[in-house]
């Protein structure tokens, strides 16, 4: 019987740090010590996304998990947010905690965050992973489109449109109370800091620039996966120097879909 990890917000340890303009929650776990590996979640979802990586991360790791700004118990700054914020987030939660370089692991939105790291702040990532991402989204109306819906109705009303792009209907049938939790997880995101981070994603553009990315590079890609699609993927793959590519059999969501293969392929790349 396949174990699926409980997904919730991990209560012993909550620490904040307080920055210019935003105050961010975040949480370590695995050894102290370890080298750092930081991990960012995708629009919708907080820390607890990633429950199903810890026990493997954490053997040689130390992770460091946070909520972006508008997500989890981070703070939500007046909006619309870019993805230079948020980036820019990352680079003050380094130096809060004085972490001159991180390996930087990001899905989705975390990922687009990754990319302008890897841009804009390269010897802060000392590797790069970017799973079920692109550097540009295909479908910007999409997104003004959930902006207005969530305005309207609140985080409720996409729930049917959101969860059919994160998972396949195979995993959606297979794992319902994994399904269940993360779409908790989705209609608790703060209204206002989700619509914020939307407005990130449907004006990025990161195309032209991500040839200028240094670090070893793994780009992640879901082979199922409507929200990014495989060749958003192989695109950055192709633009990125030396990047590496894997594609695993997953929905948006890779990394609770395809878990075990998934923590492999991370932890082989690291």
């Amino acid at each position: 019987m396949l174990h699926t990890p409980k997904y919730r917000v991990p209560t012993n340890v909550m620490p904040f740090a307080d920055l210019a303009d935003v105050r961010l929650h975040y949480r370590f776990d695995g050894p102290v010590g370890a080298p750092v590996l930081m991990l960012s979640n995708s629009l919708g979802t907080d820390l607890a996304m990633w429950e199903a990586q810890m026990p493997r991360l954490t053997r040689d790791h130390r992770v460091l998990r946070y909520d972006t700004r508008g997500h989890g118990q981070s703070a939500v700054p007046p909006g619309p947010y870019t993805i230079a914020h948020l980036g820019r987030d990352v680079v003050a939660l380094l130096d809060h905690l004085a972490l001159d370089r991180v390996t930087f692991c990001g899905l989705s939105l975390g990922g687009m965050t990754g990319m302008w790291l890897g841009i804009h702040a390269k010897a802060r990532v000392a590797r790069l992973v970017l799973a079920n991402t692109t550097a540009r989204i295909a479908r910007p109306d999409l997104y003004e489109a959930r902006i207005a819906k969530v305005n309207a109705d609140g985080m409720a009303a996409i729930a049917g449109d959101v969860l059919p792009r994160w998972f396949t209907p195979q995993f959606i049938a297979r794992e319902p109370a994994t399904v269940a939790t993360i779409k908790t997880m989705l209609e608790r995101t703060p209204a206002a800091g989700y619509v914020a981070c939307c407005a990130a994603v449907r004006d990025m553009d990161q195309r032209d620039e991500v040839d200028a990315i240094a670090s070893p590079t793994l780009v992640i890609v879901g082979t199922r996966d409507g929200a990014t699609p495989p060749a958003d993927g192989r695109f950055l793959a192709e633009r990125i120097p030396g990047a590496r590519l894997a594609e695993l059999d997953a929905s948006h969501l890779s990394n609770i879909e395809a878990a075990p293969a998934f923590n492999a392929t991370l932890a082989s790349f690291l």
